[in-house]
C-alpha cells in the first residue's frame, strides 16, 4: 500500500463500553419479550380473553385515520399490523406491545450507560424495570401505553448523548422524530415535553436549546405531529370534548396528592423505591450528577402537573426508566469498593436483586392473569391484595377488578346476537342493524362476529364512523334499560335475553332487545347526533 493511500485511511475507535452495554441490555430485553409471549400464550390456554380496549383499537385499525376521539393514530396502526400478521391470535395481537416493553428495558440499560454507569448499575436498573407490576400489566395487552416509555426515553437518551458530546445534529433529529411519533402515539406526551423544557430552562443545560439543530428537532416534531392536529381541527376538537366530558362526569378516580404518591410506589413494586427513589435523589443532589439535574426536575414538574390535573396514577409511569437508570448508577457509586462492583459483574447486588425478583414474581398474577379466575381470587385474598384498588375509573367491580373483568363476556355477547340474527326472516335481515352501548361491545361484535349486519355505536370514535344507514325498521339493541323505555318509540319490543357472565363487569350485564318499526329517536340514521357519547 502506498504512503498516500495509507495517509487517507481513517480508523474509528470502537466504543467497547457501548458494545458491552448493548449486549447486556439486549439480554434483559429478550427475557422481557419471552416473558410476555409466554404469558400471553398461557392466558389463551387457560381461558382469558381479549381486553375491552383491544377490540376498540382493532376496530380503529380497520378505519385508519390521523386521529381518534380518545387516542392517537399509532395504536390503530399497531392493531392493523398485528391483525394482518397474526389474525385472531391473542399472543400475536399483543406482540408489538411486548416488543415495546422489551425496548423499554433496552433503553433503560442504555440510559445507565449514557449516564456513565457500568454493568452492575445496568443489571440492577433493568431488573427493577423488567418486573415492575405496572409495566408488566401495560405490556401484556394491545395498547398505546406500552409504547410511551420508548418515545419518552428515546428523547432523554438523545439529550444525554448530546450533552456527552455526540453529534448535535443527529441527537436533535432523533429527539424530533421520537417526540413527533410519541405525540401521535399519545398526545398527552405534550405534558412531559413541557416539563422537560422547563427543567432544562432551570439549569445551565439550557444552552443546548439555542442552536439551529434544536430548531430542526422541534420543527421535525411539529411536522410529524401536525396531521393529528389538523384532524382535530377538521373534526371540531373531539379529544378536548372527550376530556371535558370525563372531567365533568367524574369518570376517573381523583386521588389526593398523598394517595397519588403511594400509588406510584405500589405500581412500581414497593421494594423498588430504594432504587428509583435513590435515583431521583442522586439526580437532584449528588455532586457527580450536576449535568443531569434537569432530569430530576423534569420528573418533579411532571409529577406535580399530573397531580394538579387529577390524572390517572399510571399517567406518570412512562417517565420512571430514567429514575431506575439513575438509581442503578447511585447504587454502583455508593458500593464502588465492593469486589463485585470493582470486577464489573452484572449481578453485583445479589441480595437486593433477589428481593426485587421475588417480590416481582409474587405480584406477577396481579399484573398479568396467569391464574384462572377462581385461583386468582384465592391468591389475591391470600396476599391481601383483593381490594379492587386497581380500578382507575369510578365503576363498581364484580368478582374481578376492571382490568381483568373486562376480558370476559364478549364471546357470550357475540354468540347470542349471532343466534338472534340467524333466526330473523330474510326481509328483516336485509334491514337489521346492531346498536351497541359502548366501544367494547361494538368492537367485540366487529372482531369476533361472522356475517353480522352493520354494528354501530355512539361511543367515542364509533360515533364519527356514522350510523351506516341503520334505521329503525329492525334494530338489535344492547342496553341496560328496561323494555318500557323502548315501547314508547317502537311498535314491537322483544327481550331476547341477558348478558350475565359471572366474571364480567356488572355494568355489562345488559339485555339484548329486538326492536321493530321504531321512529325517532330510536332510528339512528334519522337522529344520529343524539347518540353521540364522547366519554
Amino acid at each position: 500500500m502506498s504512503t498516500a493511500t495509507a495517509s487517507t485511511t481513517v480508523v474509528r475507535p470502537v466504543d467497547r463500553s457501548f458494545r458491552n452495554a448493548l449486549r447486556l441490555a439486549l439480554f434483559f430485553a429478550l427475557i422481557k419479550l419471552a416473558l410476555h409471549i409466554g404469558t400471553n400464550l398461557w392466558e389463551a390456554h387457560i381461558g382469558w380473553g381479549y381486553f375491552r380496549d383491544e377490540f376498540y383499537y382493532l376496530a380503529c385499525g380497520n378505519h385508519l385515520a390521523w386521529g381518534y376521539v380518545d387516542h392517537g393514530p399509532v395504536v390503530a396502526l399497531q392493531a392493523r399490523i398485528a391483525e394482518t400478521m397474526f389474525g385472531h391470535s391473542l399472543a400475536g395481537i399483543r406482540l408489538l406491545s411486548a416488543v415495546a416493553g422489551a425496548l423499554r428495558v433496552l433503553l433503560t440499560g442504555l440510559l445507565v450507560w449514557a449516564l456513565g454507569g457500568r454493568r452492575p448499575a445496568q443489571a440492577l436498573a433493568m431488573i427493577g424495570i423488567l418486573l415492575a407490576p405496572q409495566y408488566l400489566g401495560l405490556d401484556s395487552f394491545l395498547s398505546m401505553n406500552s409504547w410511551e416509555s420508548f418515545f419518552w426515553m428515546a428523547c432523554l437518551l438523545a439529550l444525554i448523548l448530546l450533552l456527552r458530546g455526540r453529534s448535535i445534529r443527529a441527537c436533535w433529529i432523533v429527539f424530533g422524530i421520537s417526540a413527533g411519533i410519541g405525540l401521535l402515539n399519545k398526545p398527552s406526551m405534550t405534558f412531559f415535553l413541557v416539563a422537560l423544557l422547563i427543567g432544562l430552562l432551570l439549569t445551565p443545560e439550557r444552552r443546548i436549546l439555542f442552536s439551529r439543530w434544536s430548531a430542526l428537532g422541534v420543527a421535525l416534531m411539529i411536522l410529524i405531529a401536525l396531521p393529528n392536529l389538523l384532524w382535530q381541527v377538521a373534526n371540531h376538537w373531539p379529544t378536548l370534548e372527550f376530556l371535558h366530558n370525563g372531567r365533568v362526569g367524574h369518570k376517573n378516580i381523583a386521588l389526593a396528592p398523598l394517595p397519588f404518591l403511594v400509588q406510584q410506589v405500589l405500581n412500581l413494586n414497593p421494594v423498588s423505591i430504594f432504587l428509583w427513589g435513590w435515583g431521583l435523589l442522586w439526580l437532584l443532589f449528588h455532586r457527580t450528577a450536576k449535568s443531569w439535574r434537569f432530569l430530576g426536575l423534569t420528573y418533579l414538574l411532571f409529577l406535580a402537573g399530573m397531580m394538579a390535573l387529577h390524572a390517572k396514577d399510571y399517567y406518570v409511569i412512562p417517565i420512571y426508566p430514567i429514575l431506575f437508570a439513575a438509581g442503578g448508577l447511585a447504587w454502583e457509586q455508593q458500593f464502588r469498593n465492593r469486589p463485585a462492583v470493582c470486577d464489573d459483574r452484572a449481578f453485583a447486588f445479589p441480595v437486593y436483586e433477589t428481593l426485587l425478583i421475588l417480590t416481582g414474581l409474587l405480584t406477577l398474577p396481579m399484573a398479568i392473569p396467569v391464574l384462572r379466575p377462581a385461583p386468582w381470587i384465592a391468591y389475591a385474598k391470600a396476599i391481601h391484595l383483593y381490594d379492587q384498588s386497581g380500578n382507575t375509573e369510578n365503576v363498581s367491580s364484580g368478582l374481578l377488578p376492571q382490568f381483568y373483568a373486562d376480558r370476559f363476556g364478549w364471546q357470550e355477547e357475540v354468540d347470542k346476537i349471532q343466534t338472534i340474527v340467524q333466526h330473523l326472516s330474510p326481509e328483516d335481515r336485509a334491514h337489521v342493524g346492531i346498536l351497541a352501548n359502548n366501544y367494547g361491545e361494538a368492537g367485540a361484535l366487529d372482531f369476533l362476529g361472522h356475517d353480522l349486519p352493520p354494528v354501530i355505536s355512539g361511543h367515542n370514535t364509533y360515533w364519527i364512523w356514522g350510523p351506516h344507514d341503520v334505521g329503525g325498521q329492525v334494530l338489535i339493541v344492547i342496553s341496560g334499560d328496561p323494555p318500557d323505555r323502548f315501547k314508547e318509540f317502537c311498535r314491537q319490543v322483544e327481550d331476547e335475553g341477558r348478558l350475565n357472565h359471572p366474571f364480567s363487569m356488572p355494568y355489562e350485564r345488559k339485555h339484548i332487545y329486538l326492536l321493530h318499526d321504531c321512529r325517532r329517536p330510536m332510528s339512528p340514521k334519522d337522529d344520529w347526533i343524539r347518540y353521540k357519547h364522547y366519554f
